[in-house]
């Protein structure tokens, strides 16, 4: 009998460490998948950096260090010199990406779950996909594809509880194409900051005037 339990007993610590292992395992693959996708979406970046690294490792370290000081003396110069293309190509792309993970692909999976739009079939949960987001300065727009089985109401008699669940202060649903549902969420209100207006007594504004 104590032989059996210790057999057992050995079994379930297999088990626990090889659910351990597998979650570490699959925790590694996410994160180098992530920062993979990031170094393509942001070559500017992780060119230098990588260039830096490669010079430290095969030259010396402090090459390597005077690499990335170059590196963040050019981005300082071109945040300078132009602050409109550093915007779209650095910050504006950063902060669009941030803004999809964190609002949406985050969570998506619960969220949806908790605005009643999944199915059970046979044990097995089926989540609508999120196909795409668009995100606007004060709107994000999210393609989602329809399980088999929803139509364009289960989503439009549910639009106030999507907008909860995600933090906006509206939605719309709207069918864009057969199976596809287009997600209109309000995230601020674009009439919230005043605008100030030209002043109409510059010479500019008289010459139009007269």
């Amino acid at each position: 009998m104590t032989k059996t339990t210790g057999t057992q007993s050995r079994t379930e610590i297999d088990i626990v460490f090889e659910k351990i292992a597998t979650a570490v395992l699959v925790t590694i693959v996410k994160t180098v998948a992530v920062s993979v996708w990031w170094a393509l979406l942001f070559p500017m970046i992780s060119i230098p950096i990588a260039a830096a690294v490669a010079v430290g490792v095969w030259l010396d370290w402090r090459a390597g260090v005077a690499v990335v000081g170059v590196f963040i003396a050019g981005m300082v110069l071109w945040r300078a010199g132009s602050p409109e293309t550093f915007e779209r190509w650095i910050t504006s792309r950063a902060r669009t990406r941030f803004l999809i993970w964190w609002r949406y692909r985050r969570l998506w999976d619960r969220r949806i779950e908790a605005c009643g739009l999944t199915l059970v079939r046979d044990d097995a949960v089926f989540v609508p996909r999120l196909l795409g987001v668009e995100i606007g300065d004060t709107v994000d727009r999210l393609r989602v594809k329809m399980l088999p089985g929803h139509c364009p109401e289960d989503y439009e008699n549910r639009v106030k509880r999507i907008a909860h669940t995600f933090g906006a202060l509206d939605c719309r649903a709207i069918v864009t194409a057969p199976g596809v549902m287009e997600l209109v969420m309000r995230q601020s209100d674009s009439l919230a900051h005043p605008i100030t207006a030209p002043r109409i007594d510059t010479p500019r504004w008289r010459k139009g005037a007269a």
